[in-house]
């Protein structure tokens, strides 16, 4: 049986955090889809085409990786698509309190649906979407939180 897992987020852009929680997702997992969500909470600085594309551009080379655009709940995600595990990485305390409360809730509404909290490596504990977000919207060199390769929208 193929082990499938979602790993969802607004990518609001993909860093090379994002990819490193990818990477050890598929030490665990046959198959990872990356699904890039519409977040209400949140106001897109990318559009989900250009973020598809970054995330395109970050995993380029690796197997088992899909990419899907996704507007509903996570676990209605995982339901449609049949998968049962869902990724989600914590670069500090905060982020774990914030995603032990999401797997909570998704347990009470899913119990079949079990959510795996992956720390970033020390490395890229620091890179958050957000800091990169303000790099970029100062002008500046954002390249040293990306993936490799990736080539941002201007």
């Amino acid at each position: 049986m193929k082990r499938t897992a979602l790993f969802p987020g607004s990518f609001d852009p993909f860093t090379a955090g994002h990819l490193n929680i990818l990477t050890r997702a598929l030490t665990m997992f046959d198959e990872v889809v990356v699904a890039v969500g519409v977040n209400v909470g949140k106001r897109g600085f990318y559009s989900n085409e250009e973020k598809i594309d970054i995330i395109n551009q970050a995993i380029k080379g690796l197997e088992n990786v899909r990419v899907i655009e996704y507007d509903c709940l996570t676990i209605d995600i995982c339901r449609k698509l049949g998968i049962r595990h869902i990724v989600r990485g914590v670069r500090n305390m905060m982020d774990f309190d914030v995603e032990r409360s999401l797997a909570d809730a998704n347990r009470r509404l899913a119990p079949e649906i079990e959510t795996i909290i992956i720390p970033t490596a020390q490395e890229f504990a620091h890179i958050s979407s957000t800091a990169v977000r303000d790099i970029i919207t100062h002008h500046s060199d954002a390249s040293v939180f990306m993936p490799e390769g990736v080539v941002l929208p201007e």
